[in-house]
């Protein structure tokens, strides 16, 4: 279903008040800073859409309710980098997550590997390939975090690749502010909002990325 995006017009900032629990449209629209009438036509949408649910005169979300907020929005023609601002860390990732799944990956969240202690943020399996997810919600990027930001990724593929046999497995670094794809030894830098096509090209341009677990 398409939002009318002329009651909405500022429905970005209407992101925030998606918080777990119930709250009245008077106090969402508080916290978004839009008028009550606007507000109430926002959350009416939002139901619409399968985001939240109404009690009475309260409208309730999960924790997963902002998530399914911002991909509606990102439907409907909204900037996905100015979604993905308003997403914290964990909703970034899993903002990363919903995009390979809709592209048919199988999507494994927070892989924890042991001896040693690794997390990998996100593993998008497909085609007996992995692409192993480092997302990084920075506002500011220096060459130097980049580069140690891969470093970490690689070990981590590493440690992945030891402990799952057999595995072929490519390290990624999403970001959030970035103005194109990058490499750093030949490990993609990502912005989110090319993350998408750069899914749906990544098995044409693998011989430009370090493939890990071939040999």
């Amino acid at each position: 279903m398409k939002i009318n995006l002329k009651i909405t017009k500022n429905l970005l900032n209407t992101l925030p008040g998606i918080i777990p629990g119930g709250i009245s449209v008077q106090d969402f629209s508080v916290i978004t800073k839009t008028d009550v009438d606007e507000s109430s036509k926002i959350l009416e949408n939002f139901l619409k859409n399968g985001v939240g649910s109404k009690q009475e005169d309260q409208y309730y979300f999960e924790d997963s309710d902002k998530l399914k907020a911002a991909l509606m929005l990102i439907k409907n023609g909204f900037p996905l980098d100015e979604i993905a601002v308003a997403l914290n860390w964990r909703d970034f990732e899993g903002l990363t997550a919903e995009i390979l799944e809709e592209k048919n990956f199988a999507i494994i969240k927070n892989l924890m590997l042991t001896k040693p202690r690794m997390e990998i943020d996100v593993v998008g399996i497909r085609l007996g390939v992995a692409m192993l997810i480092d997302c990084k919600h920075w506002k500011r990027y220096s060459t130097s975090a980049l580069s140690e930001a891969v470093r970490k990724q690689v070990e981590r593929t590493k440690h992945y690749i030891s402990k799952t046999p057999g595995a072929i497995a490519v390290p990624v670094i999403v970001t959030l502010y970035q103005d194109k794809i990058d490499f750093i030894d030949r490990v993609p830098i990502v912005p989110i909002f090319q993350f998408a096509s750069f899914v749906d090209e990544f098995y044409g341009n693998l011989e430009e990325m370090k493939i890990m677990g071939l040999n």
